[in-house]
């Protein structure tokens, strides 16, 4: 199974159609907040099904906040992280996926890539796909693939 993971897109899709066209076929795309009204249009470019929820800049949508969902055998929540102030750090948002059980946080809003892989839980950001804040300031998504095994591994992929 193949996944691509992208947060903060901010309607500036060139960037995410590249990576769509590298990445080949998909089985699930994950956006993880920032869309900015162009859900629909992602929906239609992903070419997969789509799990999409709102951020903080996604002012009139009826987006859901976070959803929990299943990806393979792993419990993921997704959410944008700013209810949980991921901006001053991964505490709460560590602590939040722990009390609710789940394998996998997925989260944007900081646009810097993170993965940090702990023994209970993986906390994942894929950056921005449209506006980096890292150092070098290039264009970030994740992609996560299950093997036959049942288990995932995670990619940063930068776009050049």
């Amino acid at each position: 199974m193949k996944v691509m993971i992208v947060s903060d897109s901010h309607r500036q899709h060139g960037n995410l159609e590249k990576a769509i066209e590298r990445e080949g076929r998909l089985d699930l795309m994950i956006h993880l907040g920032d869309a900015e009204g162009s859900e629909f249009y992602i929906e239609q470019i992903a070419g997969c099904p789509l799990e999409i929820i709102s951020g903080n800049n996604d002012f009139f949508s009826d987006l859901a906040r976070e959803k929990e969902i299943s990806i393979g055998r792993y419990k993921v929540l997704l959410t944008h992280g700013h209810y949980y102030n991921v901006s001053l750090g991964p505490e709460n948002i560590l602590e939040e996926g722990r009390s609710r059980g789940v394998d996998i946080v997925m989260f944007g809003h900081t646009h810097k890539p993170v993965l940090d892989i702990k023994e209970d839980i993986v906390l994942l950001n894929p950056g921005s796909i449209s506006y980096p804040r890292q150092e070098g300031k290039k264009p970030t998504y994740m992609m996560m693939e299950i093997g036959e095994d049942g288990n995932a591994t995670f990619t940063l992929r930068t776009i050049e």
